[in-house]
Order: C-alpha cells, then sequence, then structure tokens
C-alpha cells in the first residue's frame, strides 16, 4: 500500500476509535501531534512516513486507560499496520516510537533512539502545555475524578515509572510534577522554540490561579 493511502487509512481509523474520548486524549489531540509533528519533521529532516504514523497511532491505546499496560498501544498498532500490509521495518519503526513516547515520570528519562521519534514525542510533549495542555489536563483530572487543588499535598517527583503510574494527585500538582519540566526535555530546536511561549503561558496562569484561590479579586 502506498504511504499516502496507509496514513489516510490509519487517520480514519483513528478518529473512529477516538471519537468522543473526554479525557483530553481524543481524535483531537491526535490531529494537533500529527499537525506538529509534521511540521517539525519538516525542518528536522525526518522521515515523514514513520512520523504521521507514529503520530497517528502513538494513543491508540495510551497506558492511562488500558489498566498500566503499556504494551497494548504497541501491540493495537502493529495488528493494525499489519492487517493493512505495511513493511515490517515501518511496522517495527512506528512501535518503537509508540512503546518509548510517553513521559513516565520527573526521575526517568524517556530518550527517543531515532530522529522520528524525537520529533514525535516533541509533537506531543508540545500538546501537553500552554493553553491547550491546561485544558487538557483539567479533562484528565475530571476523568479520573482528581481534585482541581488540595493546598497540603505538595508535587511528588516520581523516581519511577511504576511510582508515577499510581500517583493519584489533584490536578495542579500535574504541572509541577510533569508539565513545567517538559520545556527542558524537548528534544529538537523547533520543538525548544515552541515550548518557551507555552510554558511562560502556565506559568502566569498558575500565578493568576493562586491569587484566585486566595481571594483576589
Amino acid at each position: 500500500m502506498k504511504p499516502e493511502k496507509l496514513i489516510e487509512k490509519t487517520r480514519l481509523y483513528v478518529q473512529k476509535e477516538l471519537a468522543g474520548e473526554s479525557s483530553g486524549h481524543d481524535w483531537w489531540h491526535i490531529f494537533r501531534v500529527w499537525s506538529l509533528a509534521k511540521n517539525i519533521a519538516q525542518t528536522e529532516n525526518a522521515n515523514l512516513t514513520i512520523v504521521e504514523l507514529s503520530a497517528l497511532l502513538h494513543d491508540i491505546a495510551d497506558w492511562k486507560f488500558t489498566g498500566g499496560d503499556e504494551l497494548e498501544g504497541p501491540a493495537k498498532a502493529e495488528i493494525w499496520l499489519r492487517k493493512n500490509t505495511a513493511d515490517q521495518k515501518l511496522i517495527d519503526r512506528v512501535c518503537e516510537i509508540i512503546a518509548t513516547i510517553s513521559y513516565k515520570g520527573a526521575g526517568v528519562p524517556t530518550p527517543m533512539r531515532t530522529i522520528e521519534g524525537k520529533v514525535v514525542q516533541d509533537a506531543d510533549r508540545l500538546d501537553a502545555i500552554g493553553a491547550v495542555g491546561i485544558a487538557r489536563t483539567f479533562a484528565y483530572g475530571g476523568n479520573k475524578n482528581r481534585l482541581i487543588y488540595h493546598p497540603d499535598e505538595p508535587p511528588v517527583m516520581h523516581q519511577s515509572f511504576e511510582e508515577y503510574k499510581k500517583n493519584r494527585g489533584h490536578t495542579i500538582n500535574h504541572f509541577y510534577e510533569k508539565l513545567l519540566l517538559l520545556k527542558d526535555l524537548m528534544n529538537t530546536k523547533s520543538a525548544k522554540k515552541l515550548a518557551e511561549k507555552r510554558h511562560l503561558f502556565m506559568e502566569k496562569y498558575l500565578d493568576r490561579f493562586y491569587k484566585e484561590w486566595n481571594g483576589d479579586v
């Protein structure tokens, strides 16, 4: 199957699979990551077919919604790509990216081996910060029945993926445990530049949040 046809079939498949998802990991998250990844890939001279398929399939079975099973996503992606007669080398490259893309805690390194992996990871992380990232964070917190904020519960800098998986803290803590750390974890020059403004917006938002929380009118 020609790459452009496989990409289009994959787009339609993912759009159908994630329609109506309400935690911030919906089709429109995928669409934004896909769009960002294509733009970054062109600047970084990455393989667009690998980048596009990885971006489209990266959350097809996210561990946060599979009982913590981080293998289900790559497995589901492989089944789809095999069904559509993708080349085995392409399947391996895409599934490697899906298996290693996730943030796993403040103290857990998550290096990407290929430029394509770096591009898709950056695009995914860019969608986790800034105005959209804030909206997604609260959508996820609500989906998981988490408090918005509790002043007596400080952030935890998780040192293992298992510890991070078990986290049930309030949503504001997630800014400190992940979102505010992402700017310095970007892989590519393109993403580093884009992350600066989004990071600054989050800092301004938190400043305003605390003022209103404390009764500042």
